[in-house]
C-alpha cells in the first residue's frame, strides 16, 4: 500500500494485490443526504470504476450512472465501510470513497475494500488533527479477499486466470472483531460441501488477518510521520 498517493484527497492509498492496482481516495463534504439532515449523523458511501485500459482490452468509460456490476461493487464497498463506522458521532458530514481500478488481474472489489479502509482512517485522522472531530469513529478494521477451489486445491487471492478456471469462487469481507460483513460464494461447476466451505473460510481468515496487519502498519507509519511534523 502506498498512502498519500493523491495530493488533494483527504485520504488516499494505492493498493496492490499481485498485478491488480486500485486507487482509493476519500473526499469529505460538510453535508449529508436529505434524509439525514438534522440528525447529527454522518454518512459513508463509495463509488467504483474500472478505467478504460485496466484490462487487456479497452473498457468503455462509464458515463452518467454506473453499470450494474459497478453498482453492485460500490454498494458492497459502502456497506463494508459503514459496518465499522459509528455514524452517529460522525457529525453531519459525508465521506465518499472513490475506488478506481488502474489495473485489473482479479480481486478488484476485495482490494478496493481493503484499501478504502486505510484511506478512510487517514482522512478521519486528519480531521481529528484539524479539530473537526474528537476521535476517529472507527470500531474495527475491515478487509476482504477472494478464495477459490481450483483442481481440488484451495487458492487464496485469485488472479484473473485462476478466477476464470476456478470450480468455486468466493469473496469474503471481515471485520477485525471476527465478524463477517459478507460471505459470497458460487459453484461454477460441481456444488461444494460444507467441509469445503469451512476450508474456504479458514483460508480467507488467514489472508484477511495478514491484511489487517498490513493496514495497521501503513496507518501507524503515516500517523507517526504526522506526529513528527506537528
Amino acid at each position: 500500500m502506498e498512502p498519500g498517493f493523491q495530493l488533494h484527497a483527504e485520504g488516499s492509498v494505492l493498493v496492490s494485490t499481485g498485478l491488480t492496482r486500485v486507487l482509493c481516495a476519500v473526499s469529505v463534504e460538510d453535508r449529508v443526504p436529505g434524509w439525514l439532515r438534522g440528525s447529527g449523523a454522518g454518512w459513508v458511501t463509495a463509488e467504483y470504476a474500472m478505467l478504460p485500459r485496466s484490462t487487456n482490452t479497452r473498457i468503455s468509460r462509464e458515463r452518467g450512472s454506473a453499470g450494474g456490476r459497478s453498482q453492485e461493487i460500490q454498494r458492497l464497498i459502502g456497506r463494508s465501510l459503514r459496518s465499522i463506522v459509528d455514524l452517529d458521532i460522525l457529525g453531519e458530514r459525508a465521506f465518499t470513497v472513490d475506488c478506481d481500478v488502474l489495473q485489473a488481474d482479479g480481486g478488484t472489489r476485495t482490494a478496493s475494500i481493503t484499501g478504502a479502509y486505510v484511506a478512510l482512517y487517514l482522512a478521519m485522522d486528519q480531521l481529528v488533527r484539524d479539530g473537526q472531530m474528537n476521535s476517529v469513529p472507527l470500531k474495527a478494521n475491515v478487509a476482504a479477499t477472494s478464495v477459490g477451489l481450483l483442481d481440488g486445491d484451495v487458492r487464496l487471492d485469485l488472479c484473473y486466470e485462476e478466477d476464470s478456471a476456478a470450480d468455486v469462487d468466493a469473496n469474503i469481507v471481515k471485520m477485525s472483531t471476527g465478524e463477517y460483513v459478507e460471505v459470497q460464494g458460487t459453484a461454477e461447476g460441481q456444488p461444494f460441501s460444507r467441509q469445503r466451505l469451512g476450508e474456504i473460510l479458514d483460508a480467507a481468515d488467514k489472508g484477511i488477518d495478514e491484511l489487517f496487519t498490513i493496514q495497521n502498519a501503513v496507518i501507524a507509519q503515516v500517523v507517526a510521520e504526522r506526529d513528527a511534523a506537528s
